[in-house]
């Protein structure tokens, strides 16, 4: 089959591969929609992904499909046919951390990579803890969102986000949309602060009460504050990046909360002003993956319509030009997220 290998830096090759056959407990799954992923093109630029990845590999991990074969002791549940999405994880439900009820922070979890190929092979932990069944008519581009709603969800509830706050989004990409079209959900007054004509546009369709164009992102909190008159309760960091951490400190309400969601590159530091947060009695967090039950609230809200694909997918590829779309991506490719067709 064919299947997209990551070998190292800005190095992805679409390669001929055996499939795999299936351990006790597993399933394969015919991938129908994979989606291109923020995650992924760090991963990209990079090389790797302690946590997830370490090349030669399959890559991508946004996907759903139906089950083509199942293995021992998973046919009972799981037959030809099924539609299903996975999460890109599983904890190991033993740890400390999971039995606090924190598996995203799992000692031993458990990662899936290679969505980017006709079939995929999801590992018996994942298949127990995180392969879910969809609805008939819920479309496979929806569910392919499900892996990145349920990192937004958690977020939303680490943030206890109510109704009538004030809520500053930074960062007008797939995870910072997200997070605007939940808050408005919540009956939150949304400001998304953003970059490129395209992912703002988006914003505002997705129900943004205000839309701040941080242009090359320098001074952004002057600009979002010459913009905005009301303080914000909230600020979700969406972009990973030092400046926007320290930018987001600098916008929140004396006793709000901030949540750094977006990942900063390893081995940055951020300063920020400690008179500022003890003063201000500022609640500074930070949200890590997800959980199984936020990737069911996940599903649940995006077989609700709460979140479509439609909304957030511009653009559509074959697998073998996957590699030409990750370097336009990596040089500031504008597309929101990419269908990548893995039958083409």
């Amino acid at each position: 089959m064919k299947a997209a290998i990551l070998h190292g830096r800005e190095n992805i090759r679409i390669e001929e591969i055996v499939p795999p056959p299936l351990q006790p407990g597993e399933v394969r799954v015919r991938v129908e929609a994979a989606l291109t992923c923020g995650t992924d093109l760090k991963v990209f630029k990079r090389g790797y992904h302690a946590k997830m990845i370490v090349p030669p590999a399959v890559f991508g991990h946004e996907f759903a499909g139906v089950i083509a074969e199942s293995g021992e002791g998973a046919e009972a549940q799981w037959k030809v046919g099924d539609r299903v999405v996975a999460a890109n994880s599983a904890p190991c439900g033993r740890c400390y951390h999971c039995q606090a009820g924190q598996e995203n922070l799992c000692d031993d979890l458990l990662f899936l990579n290679g969505a980017y190929a006709e079939t995929v092979v999801v590992p018996a932990r994942l298949v127990q803890k995180n392969l879910l069944r969809l609805d008939p008519k819920t479309d496979f581009r929806d569910a392919a969102l499900v892996e990145p709603l349920a990192c937004v969800v958690l977020g939303v509830e680490d943030a206890h986000l109510q109704p009538g706050q004030n809520v500053l989004v930074i960062g007008a990409g797939p995870i910072g949309l997200m997070f605007a079209v939940l808050a408005g959900k919540l009956g939150c007054r949304v400001t998304v602060a953003g970059r490129r004509p395209g992912r703002l546009a988006a914003a505002r369709r997705l129900g943004a009460d205000q839309v701040v164009d941080i242009s090359d992102g320098n001074e952004l909190a002057a600009r979002v504050r010459s913009e905005s008159s009301q303080p914000f309760d909230v600020v979700l960091e969406a972009v990973g990046h030092p400046g926007a951490w320290e930018a987001a400190v600098r916008l929140v309400r004396k006793g709000g909360t901030v949540n750094f969601f977006g990942g900063c590159p390893a081995g940055t530091s951020v300063t920020l002003d400690t008179g500022l947060i003890h003063y201000s009695n500022l609640t500074l967090l930070a949200s890590f993956h997800h959980t199984p039950r936020t990737i069911r609230r996940a599903l649940e809200l995006v077989q609700a319509g709460t979140i479509r694909a439609a909304d957030f997918v511009d653009g559509q590829f074959p697998l073998t030009e996957l590699p030409a779309l990750f370097q336009s991506m990596a040089a500031g490719n504008q597309a929101i997220k990419t269908l990548i067709n893995v039958h083409a």
